[in-house]
């Protein structure tokens, strides 16, 4: 979900779209955290939806060359780019510091960086109507000059022309820092003065290519079954040739490659960004099988091949199996990712940082045998290169555990793509970046939808934004899923998907009636114990709710714990866990009877389950301080 100022947006946007188309969604290095922004949600707050940055594509773009002839970019880093670095930018020969004096990181460093008059219409999707776009291809990220605090005042002075024995002209410089990690094609630097709203092309810093374009990255793990013994390894590479994981006790298995184009990308008559500026090369997709593995057990891999080079040598575990007695995972929705230097991207999230860093130490803890991410994954939402930087975060959790994942808004909806909701929201992607970085033990391509268990919890996950009407294809999936629970194997049931039943939030597309009305009579008739979505951005728990009544209050344990007495199943409990990196939904002062607890700070969820009891606890990731704790018994 969005703020006020997204939902206006998507208001413009669907009156264009129906007016122009009438037929119509390890661990973390510890050189990468010492150099951490601190503070970086409050830094990147005012980011997260509608900045300047964010509409850059819809300035004019003038040329102010001329006012800097000694202007020069210099890069400080080694002659190629490593796999992820910070790299500092130099700017000097600057006549004048101006405070709306920026740089972006650009890539491919071929783009077109000048102005596209004819491409007027093509940035509508941006959701600012100003007359022309700026740039045709959309900055990575960018810096304002002045992050570098002697940069303003010109304390780094050179001397550039003498006159009888004086300077007679003397130029500023500053630098910055840019987080940078391998993305494959070249970048470059662009610096510019006016700031974001009337900028000024002024020089260019010559392109850096990365040591290893082909080198395997971001690699993360997930379940294909219930019965733990098989997981499923997908990574990110340069190298279109198969290449293998080696694990366990030198057993090899190669992996199947895959791709997208902007050809693969969702369009209307006005160009998406996916399809257009946003669009960036994902390389290759690699995947493969690690069978003969046993559940609740240690491995270690490595993946890659000698021609392109290999991952670091990594450790992960098993989840137990399906009917097992112990389960311990970690849900949430809504994370994206947040930039580790002070940059400015086109949608920043800005608790994502902190989550993912409290679920690592979780991981490394051994407390973690699986996480589920319910919806709203990178954010790219169009501009695909966010997409290597959300893996390149999520790598110390999801290379270790399994990493599941259901599909939200920001995936796949798309208008005239066959989503239920027809907004924007993924910037053209629909759904085709999220399905080959994250495959899931789905029934075909696009039925994003599937069931698995481990422990004694059987997980039912669904997309809310594929059809969930009666006698759709999906309806029946569910309701013959739930109905086949076999509840002595697995006496847990709990329900997922992107947007929620119930909520106190009452914004545009916080909740739908009739999805309420269609999937909801389904988990009353098949005992669901628990109901887990995201989309609005805080957490909040109920009571045992159906249709909008409390059909059951639970009563304190010992431990002053909230408890709810499946014995005597009256209803599900629901719980909206959206507030794992996008800027927080507050909430009303006109709490429903069903509410039972309402936080709005940035966490995740953490679950223990065995086969009598359920706990589950609201973590937040600053203080790692429990603010909920409910249980439920059976």
């Amino acid at each position: 979900m969005e703020s006020s100022n997204w939902v206006l947006k998507h208001v413009f946007i669907l009156l264009f779209f129906f007016l122009s188309n009438p037929s119509m969604s390890s661990t973390f290095p510890s050189s990468t955290l010492d150099l951490t922004v601190t503070h970086t949600k409050a830094l990147h707050q005012n980011f997260t939806a509608l900045s300047d940055f964010r509409l850059i594509n819809r300035r004019i773009l003038n040329d102010c060359s001329h006012l800097s002839p000694y202007l020069k970019l210099n890069i400080t880093s080694n002659s190629k780019l490593l796999d992820e670095e910070f790299v500092t930018v130099t700017v000097t020969g600057v006549s004048k510091p101006r405070d709306g004096d920026w740089v972006a990181m650009i890539s491919p460093s071929n783009s077109n960086v000048k102005a596209c008059l004819l491409n007027e219409f093509y940035y509508l999707q941006t959701g600012d109507t100003a007359k022309l776009p700026l740039l045709c291809h959309y900055p990575v990220k960018a810096q304002y000059l002045k992050n570098d605090p002697d940069y303003m005042s010109c304390k780094k002075k050179e001397c550039k022309k003498e006159q009888n024995g004086k300077c007679s002209v003397t130029t500023c410089s500053g630098s910055i820092k840019f987080h940078v990690i391998n993305i494959r094609s070249d970048i470059e630097f662009v610096f510019f003065t006016g700031g974001f709203l009337t900028p000024c092309l002024v020089g260019r810093s010559t392109p850096l290519s990365f040591a290893n374009p082909k080198k395997p990255l971001y690699g993360h793990i997930s379940s294909i079954d219930s019965t733990a013994t098989s997981m499923r390894l997908t990574w990110v590479s340069g190298d279109k040739e198969p290449q293998q994981i080696q694990y366990g006790n030198g057993k090899t298995v190669t992996s199947a490659v895959t791709t997208f184009s902007q050809e693969d990308m969702c369009s209307s008559v006005v160009p998406s960004p996916a399809k257009d500026f946003g669009w960036h090369d994902p390389g290759y997709i690699h995947s493969a099988l690690m069978t003969g593995l046993k559940p609740s057990s240690a491995y270690s891999y490595r993946y890659g091949s000698n021609s392109a080079d290999w991952s670091e040598q990594t450790k992960f575990s098993t989840p137990p199996a399906g009917g097992s007695d112990e389960l311990k995972f970690i849900s949430f929705g809504d994370m994206g990712k947040t930039p580790l230097d002070a940059s400015e991207e086109h949608y920043i999230q800005p608790g994502a940082l902190s989550v993912i860093k409290a679920i690592a130490n979780e991981v490394n803890s051994n407390n973690v045998n699986s996480v589920f991410h319910i919806g709203d994954i990178s954010y790219a939402t169009g501009f695909l290169a966010e997409w290597d930087f959300f893996l390149n975060l999520i790598s110390p959790v999801a290379s270790r555990v399994s990493y599941m994942t259901a599909i939200g808004n920001h995936e796949r909806d798309y208008i005239d793509s066959g989503s239920v909701y027809v907004t924007p929201d993924s910037g053209g992607e629909c759904g085709v970046p999220y399905e080959t970085y994250f495959p899931m033990p789905t029934a075909a391509k696009d039925k994003p939808w599937y069931s698995i268990e481990q422990g004694s919890v059987h997980f039912t996950v669904i997309s809310t934004e594929h059809d969930w009407s009666e006698n759709s294809e999906q309806y029946n999936w569910i309701k013959k899923d739930l109905a086949s629970v076999n509840r002595q194997h697995t006496p847990w049931l709990i329900f997922m998907g992107h947007r929620p039943m119930y909520t106190s939030n009452n914004g545009f597309s916080s909740k739908d009636q009739k999805f309420i009305n269609a999937v909801e009579p389904l988990l009353l008739q098949n005992k669901v114990d628990l109901v887990l979505f995201g989309h609005v951005h805080n957490y909040e728990r109920t009571c045992s709710v159906y249709q909008n009544k409390c059909k059951a209050i639970p009563i304190k344990d010992q431990k002053g714990v909230d408890t709810y007495d499946n014995r005597n199943y009256s209803a599900p409990v629901h719980a909206v866990i959206g507030m794992a990196g996008f800027a927080l939904d507050k909430f009303s002062n006109n709490a429903e009877s069903w509410s039972l607890k309402r936080i709005s700070e940035f966490g995740y969820l953490r679950a223990h389950a065995t086969r009598n009891d359920l706990s589950l606890e609201f973590v937040t990731s600053d203080t790692r301080e429990v603010k909920d704790s409910f249980r439920i018994t059976k």
